[in-house]
């Protein structure tokens, strides 16, 4: 595709949420035809505001997509020079790339790079609040407008699916044991461990898979991401950082409660959760991580919580959420917001850098993708991404399915019950196939 400088705008209004919804639908019929294209979805999340409904970038500009090492120093040249939209991935493994003696040892099998944007030919995206549907692009928006609306998808039968667990049971209970020794050692004091589970031989359709995964888990940062072979199919409650102007905000996920069928029950456990100590210590020991990764970046004294354990209810279950921003320091680069606080506390532990090394050590695969970030930067420089969690990966070409699940331990932890903990979010994903 030849350089392009300026994109064509064209905004069409639209009538209803049934309107928006079919909208949907049409954009990710539509981007199946390419080979890198990203897209975003809110879920019609109240108080989880992500600026869109949804947001779709399809086709990558020639000549413009970073990959690999090269990392956010040449992402934030990239955008100097161009002043456009980026999308794309950073995998949980680029911390290698930002800590020294930092190291991933297992093989990697999915096999996405550890970083990867671009600059899309075409952005689509739903405001809601405005009623509008917007096309931006390098060709002319209202020739896309139209292939959009008459996209077609033949959706695709799940096959039935039975994932093999990298570490049974027994292994993983006496790993909960190793780990909170290491936490009475003074070693650390809260580790995020995780384990695998995958297949061999999967014949699946991913947009298909998508499509069912987000039926049953509809998330507020959930996204489908295309990179050629390569396919994430994500439902994720949670987001790792955002830029507006000058502020920044993450919002950690620590606490999580099982849902219940009978109304009364869920209330009580959703009340449990709030009241329970041992979720609120894990809770808060990432807020303070939270806080450190983002004073880095930000004025003296503008670092705050905005919310402190807040509850939010999902399909499968209740999680605790909290709130901290910042102000960017004047003349920062943005892309240091993500420097000083990548990989996402949530996701890490703390003291994050000592935590990192024992994840290393006590786990048995490559995070890869999994634990790392999906996300735009605008134009003017304002960016969202999430936590890539309750997901799943596919190798197109070696047919690898695979998915990641845990949850963080601190001494309190309780090894059968972090267990049945992750077990659960492993089921969330597992049960589209069966």
């Amino acid at each position: 595709m030849p350089e392009f400088t300026q994109r064509q705008v064209r905004k069409y209004e639209l009538s209803n949420g049934n309107e928006a919804y079919e909208l949907k639908v049409r954009m990710l019929n539509w981007a199946n035809q390419f080979s890198i294209h990203i897209f975003f979805d809110n879920n019609n999340y109240p108080g989880r505001d992500t600026g869109y409904e949804c947001l779709l970038a399809v086709g990558s500009v020639a000549s413009t997509p970073i990959s690999g090492p090269a990392g956010l120093g040449e992402l934030l040249q990239l955008h100097n020079s161009r002043k456009d939209w980026l999308f794309g991935h950073i995998c949980y493994d680029y911390k290698n790339e930002l800590e020294a003696k930092l190291t991933s040892a297992h093989a990697p099998r999915t096999g996405f790079p550890s970083l990867h944007f671009f600059v899309p030919e075409t952005v689509c995206y739903i405001n809601k609040a405005k009623g509008e549907f917007t096309i931006e692009s390098f060709t002319d928006p209202a020739f896309i407008y139209g292939q959009l609306i008459a996209a077609e998808h033949q959706a695709m039968p799940l096959p039935k699916i039975e994932f093999t667990r990298v570490v049974g049971k027994e292994a993983y209970l006496q790993t909960i044991h190793s780990l909170r020794r290491h936490i009475a050692d003074g070693d650390c004091y809260e580790i995020n461990y995780c384990t695998e589970g995958f297949c061999e031989g999967a014949a699946v359709e991913p947009l298909s898979v998508f499509n069912a995964l987000n039926a049953i888990s509809p998330a507020p940062f959930a996204s489908f991401y295309r990179l050629n072979d390569l396919y994430m199919m994500c439902a994720s409650p949670e987001r790792y950082i955002k830029k507006e102007g000058r502020k920044v905000l993450s919002q950690p996920i620590k606490g999580t409660a099982r849902r219940d069928k009978d109304a009364a029950k869920d209330a009580a456990i959703k009340s449990a959760l709030l009241a329970d100590i041992k979720e609120r210590a894990e809770n808060v020991m990432i807020v303070d991580l939270v806080r450190n990764d983002l004073a880095r970046a930000c004025d003296v004294g503008s670092v705050q919580v905005e919310e402190l354990f807040g509850i939010y209810t999902y399909p499968q279950v209740h999680h605790m959420i909290s709130t901290v921003s910042g102000q960017l320091k004047e003349g920062l680069p943005f892309t240091d917001a993500i420097r000083y606080s990548f990989p996402m506390g949530s996701m890490t532990g703390a003291p994050k850098h000592k935590v990192m090394q024992l994840i290393e050590h006590y786990e048995q695969s490559r995070r890869e993708l999994f634990s790392g970030t999906v996300g735009y930067i605008t134009p003017d420089g304002d960016f969202d991404f999430n936590v890539v969690i309750r997901s799943l990966f596919y190798n197109a070409s070696t047919q690898y399915l695979a998915y990641q699940t845990g949850g963080a331990i601190t001494y309190d932890s309780v090894p059968e019950q972090e267990w049945e903990e992750m077990r659960l979010k492993a089921w969330a994903l597992e049960r589209i196939f069966t």
